[in-house]
């Protein structure tokens, strides 16, 4: 079975940083490609990076570019999404999608991309 295990949402004032980690099972980072998606109360969900198979490729939405970074660990199989100089905007619950093909630049926002989602982890940020 196809697990991933978010961790690392939190509380953090405005201008902190938090790094969220995204455990994969039964997949290799290696051979996969992981997002983010976030969605806060009453917006719609929001493609926020993606890394593709071999880390070939990194994607980010314009919000957070500049401000968030992700990369992955093959030895771990995890993802991580740091994220600096956070915002309130930035509060949401926090997603990590994994999808078996390739992702394009072109479409790694689209969440139907995307066959595995975990069950999510709250970032807040305080003003």
């Amino acid at each position: 079975e196809v697990q991933l295990v978010e961790s690392g949402g939190g509380l953090v004032q405005a201008g902190g940083s938090l790094r969220l980690s995204c455990a994969v099972s039964r997949f290799s980072v290696d051979d996969i490609a992981v997002g983010w998606f976030r969605q806060a109360p009453g917006k719609e969900r929001e493609g926020v990076s993606c890394i593709s198979s071999s880390g070939t490729s990194t994607y980010y939405a314009d919000s957070v570019k500049g401000r968030f970074t992700i990369s992955s660990d093959n030895a771990k199989n995890t993802v991580y999404l740091q994220m600096n100089s956070l915002k309130p905007e930035d509060t949401a619950v926090y997603y990590c999608v994994m999808s078996r093909e390739f992702v394009y630049r072109n479409s790694w926002f689209n969440a139907a991309e995307y066959e595995y989602w975990g069950q999510g982890t709250q970032v807040i940020v305080s003003s």
